[in-house]
């Protein structure tokens, strides 16, 4: 009897322990499937207003950029699920296709956080950073899985503060507090780093399907010299490993790129009018949106280029591609007088 009761005892406790670790895995479940999740567009304008309306400071020139960084920044701490680069407990141990669409978005913000402190902060190469924006960019360029204190998202939240600081700076009135200096150089050169990332992201997306590419590295200098020479021409092909992972993190990028060059249109229109620019800002501002749509699969397909099946990689490269070509021509008109 003693045995037996032992033995209903036993059970009922497995069943137990079973029904713990069920009722945990569907939580767990639950908590990917609510935070596999990528925020919406935001109306960069309004947003910019709203945030210095609170601090009693109106719009100047470079405050929706500046907003537009914050906002961007905020979003990938604060978004459905908080930050989750970093976290080694479950449920965001398992996923990876949002820590790299936030890798995405962040590699955008550090960009724009570089260019307010070399370039759109300063007149001149022998002029004075800008404080905080001295002490945002080392901030936001901190490691983006650190769990450890201090970990990427304290880090990131200084940054946001610094760059705060320096928009409301902005925006007192005071001319030798802090500048922003909306010049065709400055965002030419802003444009060069964009163009790199964008063709970056289109080569890796493009090499999903498979690709044989010809080596043009040394093209146009006959002295040219690197070194370690590259086969000729090879194939280029993306494990299957990583075909999500630059699909989500292409995704996070021109996520953030489309808000910021949408800042961009407003704090640079008299430049950009100036040099009948707008129109082809417009372009590049118009393949990052459709680049957002909606993914109409639960997984990213990886079809042959004109097979039966999507191939979702080589779509989104097509949109950055033709972004980048935008950008390419954009940056000639700033150049010319």
């Amino acid at each position: 009897m003693q045995g037996n009761g032992f033995g209903r005892v036993r059970a009922w406790l497995l069943r137990g322990i079973g029904a713990v670790f069920a009722l945990a895995v569907v939580l767990v479940l639950a908590l990917m499937w609510w935070w596999d999740y990528e925020p919406g567009h935001f109306d960069v304008v309004p947003t910019a207003q709203a945030r210095l309306a609170a601090k009693g400071e109106r719009v100047v020139t470079g405050s929706v950029t500046t907003a537009a960084l914050i906002t961007t920044a905020e979003t990938l701490l604060d978004k459905r699920g908080g930050y989750l680069s970093n976290d080694r407990l479950p449920p965001g141990v398992f996923m990876d296709n949002v820590p790299n669409w936030e890798f995405g978005v962040l590699t955008a913000t550090r960009d724009l956080a570089r260019a307010l402190r070399n370039d759109f902060s300063r007149s001149q190469t022998q002029s004075v950073e800008d404080k905080d924006l001295q002490e945002a960019d080392p901030l936001f360029s901190s490691p983006n899985d650190r769990w450890l204190l201090p970990s990427s998202e304290s880090q990131y939240r200084k940054a946001i503060a610094r760059v705060d600081a320096y928009l409301t700076r902005l925006a007192d009135g005071d001319d030798s507090n802090a500048q922003f200096y909306a010049r065709a150089d400055n965002l030419a050169d802003y444009l060069q780093v964009v163009s790199a990332r964008l063709g970056s992201l289109s080569q890796r997306l493009s090499a999903a399907a498979g690709q044989v590419r010809i080596d043009t590295d040394l093209a146009g200098d006959e002295h040219a010299r690197q070194s370690t020479p590259a086969p000729s021409p090879r194939l280029v092909k993306t494990p299957w490993t990583k075909i999500d992972d630059n699909f989500y993190e292409a995704r996070g990028y021109t996520w953030a790129l489309r808000e910021q060059l949408e800042a961009v249109r407003a704090d640079f229109a008299p430049i950009l009018a100036s040099k009948n620019a707008t129109v082809s800002l417009e372009q590049v501002i118009r393949e990052l949106e459709e680049s957002q749509k909606a993914l109409g699969s639960p997984i990213v397909l990886n079809g042959t280029p004109f097979g039966f099946f999507a191939n979702h990689s080589l779509v989104m490269a097509n949109y950055i591609s033709r972004a980048n070509a935008a950008v390419i021509d954009l940056r000639e008109l700033l150049k010319r007088g």
